[in-house]
């Protein structure tokens, strides 16, 4: 899994070069919803990200994924593992990148 420094590289694009590269079939994204079932604004930059991808990719299917609690589950699985708050600075979006997978994959979650 790839994090994409989004400060150094155009997201969409890069996503689209991934996409060609790995026969990816199926893109997901996960979408901040509140915890009321509401949609703020950074659930807004997020479908616009997706228009986006599907102008850019218009044959990939593209899933919007409820994304709420993934950061938080996956910060307690890494503190399960072992890692301090410093140590999972580098890996927290990639742990919540799973966590989002597996809530789309219908996967139960890993020990």
């Amino acid at each position: 899994m790839e994090t994409i420094d989004c400060s150094r590289v155009d997201p969409a694009a890069r996503i689209a070069q991934l996409v060609s590269q790995r026969a990816i079939r199926t893109l997901v994204l996960g979408l901040p919803v509140r915890m009321d079932g509401s949609e703020g604004r950074s659930a807004a930059t997020v479908r616009a990200f997706a228009a986006r991808l599907h102008d850019l990719l218009p044959d990939i299917p593209l899933v919007l994924v409820d994304e709420s609690l993934t950061t938080a589950s996956a910060a307690a699985k890494l503190r399960e593992a072992g890692r301090n708050a410093r140590q999972q600075k580098s890996v927290i979006d990639q742990a919540a990148a799973v966590e989002i997978l597996n809530d789309w994959m219908g996967a139960p979650p890993a020990p």
